[in-house]
């Protein structure tokens, strides 16, 4: 599964803003459909005060602080699964990437032109949705059909496989013909790895990004709150932030400037340092540190990783030659307030080849060159 998070919606909802204010990389934006063709990329911190309170405890010359990777992927629009607008060029694009944000309009301003007329966010939910259901059951449908020739196979893996796959195939067809996402249907873990090749977009995890005006930070609007309502039927998260907002707060020299327009503004955390973070961790993406010397830095391994994999985040030859990992929770050092009281407290554990990183570990790692 790609490390990355497409974000996509109607055109004109705000997606090009959003995406520029996150990876201040500079993506094209316009008051009118289809002004992003060509997916923009880019690359993202990923806030974790973790990281600035061991730096401060141990400081370093650099702090490096993890990333993930945005896609701001083209507008879409009704009938795109039959091509469309921009359609068949947008769902190929979002089929390269891990998880979707998906940006809905939420305020109303005659100057900026909405596609359908008026602003119904639900509405919009509904017109992607179905668009990348129908795709998706346009690829089970023509696996199945060369299921139907693979079955006469005289290569007994070939057809014994597509009459493992056939009647997985035919229950996600029919969940898909109720206009239901993949992700909403129940699924064993081999079925599940049955369908991987088939790249269901609707597979994927989503987050809804409801995009506000300024009034709208301080209390839902009524828009919002049908988002909301929408998303708890169907257990997706949702992020509340003001596109504009967020473009004005990007723009701002220094971290102290950033800090204080924040304060003014009553937030405590941007809607897009939401929307990073709970990104990463809906990738399921967690972090560990290194400290000391001339860099403190955050890693990013896979949940699930065992240490050599963790070492292999630095350098190959560190999963190569791995011996063990000398490891503790940044939390003891919070607590503890120095690395010479977690090995005086018997806080600091030797791990072998089989430990599991946890999320929040400071590793040392010991190896063969």
């Amino acid at each position: 599964m790609a490390l990355n998070c497409g974000i996509v919606g109607l055109p004109n909802v705000g997606k090009s803003t959003i995406f520029s204010s996150l990876s201040n990389a500079p993506a094209q934006a316009a008051n009118y459909p289809f002004c992003t063709i060509e997916p923009n990329h880019g690359i993202v911190n990923v806030p974790d005060d973790r990281l600035d309170r061991l730096d401060s405890i141990i400081p370093a010359e650099k702090k490096v602080y993890a990333s993930m990777e945005f896609v701001d992927i083209a507008g879409l629009v009704e009938g795109a699964s039959k091509g469309e607008g921009l359609g068949n060029k947008f769902l190929a694009n979002i089929r390269q990437t891990g998880m979707i944000a998906h940006v809905v309009r939420c305020f109303h301003d005659d100057d900026v032109i909405h596609v359908a007329g008026k602003v119904d966010p639900v509405r919009d939910i509904e017109v992607i949705n179905l668009e990348l259901i129908l795709a998706d059951l346009e690829s089970v449908n023509h696996r199945l059909e060369k299921n139907q020739k693979f079955l006469r196979n005289p290569d007994k893996k070939i057809s014994e496989k597509a009459k493992t796959e056939n009647p997985v195939l035919e229950k996600m067809k029919a969940h898909l013909e109720q206009g239901k996402a993949a992700r909403e249907l129940s699924l064993e873990s081999e079925e599940v790895q049955l369908l991987y090749e088939l790249f269901l977009i609707t597979m994927k995890k989503e987050i809804l990004v409801c995009n506000v005006d300024e009034a709208g930070i301080k209390q839902d609007n009524d828009l919002v709150a049908a988002v909301k309502k929408h998303a708890a039927e169907h257990n997706i998260p949702v992020i509340v932030l003001c596109g504009k907002l967020e473009a004005d707060i990007s723009q701002l020299d220094s971290e102290e400037d950033r800090q204080m327009f924040l304060q003014e503004a009553g937030i405590t955390m941007t809607g897009l340092q939401q929307l990073t973070t709970a990104s990463y961790r809906m990738l399921g993406l967690r972090t560990f540190f290194t400290v000391g010397g001339s860099e403190n830095r955050a890693w990013t391994f896979k949940e699930g990783d065992t240490a050599p994999k963790a070492a292999g985040c630095i350098h190959s030859d560190f999963e190569k030659g791995f011996i063990r990992a000398e490891a503790y929770n940044c939390q003891d050092l919070f607590d503890l307030g120095s690395e010479a009281e977690i090995k005086a407290k018997g806080r600091l554990r030797q791990e072998g080849k089989d430990y599991l990183v946890q999320d929040g570990d400071v590793l040392f790692f010991k190896f063969n060159t």
